[in-house]
């Protein structure tokens, strides 16, 4: 039997895949997804959202996808790992997000189908295309300039796409030396770790999204206080924390997690390190 059903819970409530369904939007991550959804509408180009390693960066951009996804007004594509390429090679990975089909595999070939795509898309259908770029700390010097090319694309009134980069922190020095992609950004946003009440809400609400539903705490003052101590208020980190404590108290045949529980834990996980 899995562990969570042992506490009544109907999934597991601290698995680190991006669901939707098990996100706690802090008062950040609101923040974030209605100022990228405000420049979408608008059409305004490009977004920037920046944040550390399991910030929760990959499921707020699916989020972003579930609330533009009416395909007879929006166009979505994501590319989910921009690692260093050649230029045509990265037009081409923009070119599968949406489906376009090239007559030439050449950069300049799938720039001229893109644009055909955006012009149709955008002018004569009247949708909004987006592209949505996760890991984006990993792109280099020449997709940005890639990028900036398909961001000239524009009508009198707007853009033609809808850029969304979601980066490590490292993004940021790369994209402020490219001073004409800089300019560009119409919306940037840094997602800070949790407040100590936050992380408490986040746990909270992952336990109820997940089933339980029991008025005794799986995890008291003391256990909510060490996680925050240790986790810093990384949201992935404090998931990894409570999937392992869940674990530990079921095998130690306790009914809730404690302080001495998540520092044993804590000290296994230095051992395992050294």
């Amino acid at each position: 039997m899995s562990y969570y059903r042992i506490f009544g819970l109907k999934e597991e409530p601290f698995s680190t895949s991006p669901d939707p369904e098990l996100f706690y939007e802090s008062s950040e991550h609101k923040e974030a997804l209605l100022r990228m959804e405000i420049a979408i509408k608008l059409k305004r180009g490009l977004s920037v959202i920046l944040g550390d390693v399991g910030s929760g960066k990959t499921t707020l951009a699916r989020k972003l996808c579930g609330i533009f996804s009416d395909k007879s007004r929006y166009e979505f594509g994501i590319i989910l790992d921009p690692s260093p390429t050649q230029e045509a090679e990265f037009l081409s990975a923009v070119a599968n997000a949406f489906g376009i089909q090239a007559g030439a595999t050449t950069a300049f070939g799938y720039r001229k189908a893109i644009e055909s795509y955006l012009f149709q898309k955008g002018v004569d259908e009247g949708k909004t295309v987006m592209l949505l770029i996760d890991e984006a700390q990993k792109l280099d010097f020449c997709t940005i300039e890639s990028l900036r090319t398909l961001l000239n694309y524009e009508t009198n009134k707007f853009k033609l796409l809808q850029l969304v980069l979601l980066g490590q922190m490292e993004l940021l020095p790369m994209v402020s030396q490219v001073k004409n992609f800089w300019e560009r950004i119409a919306m940037r946003y840094v997602i800070n770790p949790l407040s100590r009440d936050e992380a408490q809400e986040m746990i909270e609400f992952r336990l109820k999204q997940a089933g339980y539903c029991s008025v005794a705490p799986l995890f008291d003052i003391g256990a909510l206080d060490a996680i925050y101590h240790y986790t810093q208020g990384c949201p992935r980190r404090i998931c990894h924390l409570c999937h392992d404590a869940l674990e530990m108290i079921v095998m130690r045949d306790m009914g809730t997690v404690d302080r001495e529980v998540i520092q044993d834990i804590m000290v296994e996980e230095s051992g395992i390190m050294k």
